[in-house]
């Protein structure tokens, strides 16, 4: 049974880092492909970065490229999210997400089979 921890979210400014962090409960963490999803109000949920099974390769969406970094701490069963010169146009709930599956499409909210409960984060102008 995998169970996701999102923590970090908060009101920052404009141009203002933040780093999200997702604590996992699984039997074998680093088995597991996660990645970072978010959602704003009256928006769909959208991808934002992923890293594979064993940190092998990481991906990010267009929009977060250059600013945002993804990581993973085996030992200490955490994924994070660096997020540097943050936008209003961040502001959202991020969401940890993970599976064990072989993903088809890393990119795809339906590829993974668990997710946690969100963590806010607004930028303000």
């Amino acid at each position: 049974q995998v169970q996701l921890v999102e923590s970090g979210g908060r009101v920052v400014q404009a141009g203002e880092s933040l780093r999200v962090s997702c604590a996992v409960s699984a039997r074998a963490f680093r088995s597991l492909n996660t990645a970072w999803f978010r959602q704003a109000p009256g928006k769909e949920r959208e991808f934002v970065a992923t890293i594979t099974r064993y940190a092998v390769t990481t991906d990010y969406a267009d929009s977060v490229k250059g600013r945002f970094t993804i990581s993973r701490d085996g030992g200490k069963n955490t994924v994070y999210l660096q997020m540097n010169s943050l936008k209003p146009e961040d502001t959202a709930v991020y969401y940890c997400a993970a599976s064990y599956r072989n993903l088809d499409s890393p990119f795809s909210a339906h590829e993974y089979d668990v997710w946690g409960q969100g963590t806010q984060v607004t930028v303000s102008s």
